[in-house]
């Protein structure tokens, strides 16, 4: 199964605020202890939403609004994206993660909708386009990676 873990944000992220170089450094060997594992397929960290922008939907209407935003604790500072057996494989590399944060922070792991998911809610003729869609858009990135 593919998870995202995201690293929420906090007031010093969102300011700009650079972790400790040994926060760097601890994360570094995370990482690649990750990678030694074949559990990551990504992973970054996101620029303060001061530098983003949010567009907003509605019918067909399109509202962009410039960052910041105001909810920090909604707001996203990092992620991965994990390949793992389970939620509790996961969580346990989770556990294991140096914190993210100088002081208190939240990891949220999400698991990731996969085109066979999808599928087993549609009606048949949906789900066997989905599907084919899904592995021909694979092909074409792994075809550019």
């Amino acid at each position: 199964m593919r998870v995202m873990v995201i690293v929420k944000a906090n007031e010093n992220s969102e300011a700009g605020v650079m972790p400790p170089a040994e926060l760097f450094e601890a994360m570094g060997k995370y990482n690649e202890e990750l990678v030694k594992a074949g559990i990551m397929l990504a992973g970054d960290g996101l620029q303060p939403s001061s530098k983003g922008v949010r567009v907003h939907f509605s019918g067909n209407s399109r509202t962009v609004t410039d960052g910041p935003f105001a909810e920090t604790k909604e707001l996203v500072a990092g992620f991965w994206l994990w390949q793992v057996r389970s939620m509790e494989e996961a969580i346990e590399w989770v556990r294991r993660c140096p914190n993210p944060h100088v002081g208190e922070s939240d990891v949220e792991i999400r698991p990731i909708f996969s085109a066979e998911d999808f599928a087993a809610l549609l009606p048949a003729d949906i789900a066997s386009k989905v599907t084919a869609q899904d592995s021909n858009l694979r092909e074409k990135l792994a075809a550019k990676a």
